[in-house]
């Protein structure tokens, strides 16, 4: 019983020994498949854009940060004027607060004017969402809401 134990521990250690030896070496990274990769299309409005609205009919003006990249919009608007909650003496119930922050998203069109989605960040089940006309004009660019407060923003290059 000893000896096959000893040789099952012999026949095991040169095993051992044999894979360790017989490593095959990393694979080497895959060469490109095009010599000249074609980069990512560009607009010619890509880059940081900011500005701020007028007040419009609900008198609140909002700042925009927008970022176009490759032809995609993405950024933000929010109100500035935005307060938090305050004390309410008359124990009336207090006025709904309004989005201060709005989410915004779109596709730059090929023509001079594109649309644009801005989505309210608020709690609870309200879901608020509104459209934006959006226009090259020069070295600007203007944004108007299509409904709601209506309001305007002329943005430029930041």
């Amino acid at each position: 019983m000893r000896r096959f134990l000893l040789l099952l521990m012999l026949v095991l250690g040169a095993a051992t020994m044999a894979s360790a030896q017989t490593r095959k070496p990393a694979p080497a990274p895959p060469a490109s498949t095009e010599a000249n990769p074609t980069p990512a299309p560009t607009s010619t409005l890509d880059g940081e854009w900011k500005g701020t609205s007028d007040g419009g009919s609900c008198n609140a003006p909002l700042d925009y940060a927008l970022t176009i990249e490759n032809g995609f919009v993405d950024g933000s608007s929010y109100d500035t004027t935005a307060q938090g909650p305050k004390p309410n003496p008359n124990k009336s119930a207090p006025p709904p607060p309004g989005p201060g922050l709005w989410q915004i998203h779109g596709v730059v069109g090929k023509t001079g004017s594109f649309s644009l989605i801005a989505v309210a960040s608020v709690k609870g089940t309200s879901h608020r969402e509104g459209k934006l006309a959006a226009r090259n004009e020069g070295s600007g660019l203007t944004i108007s809401e299509t409904s709601g407060c209506r309001r305007t923003v002329r943005l430029t290059r930041g």
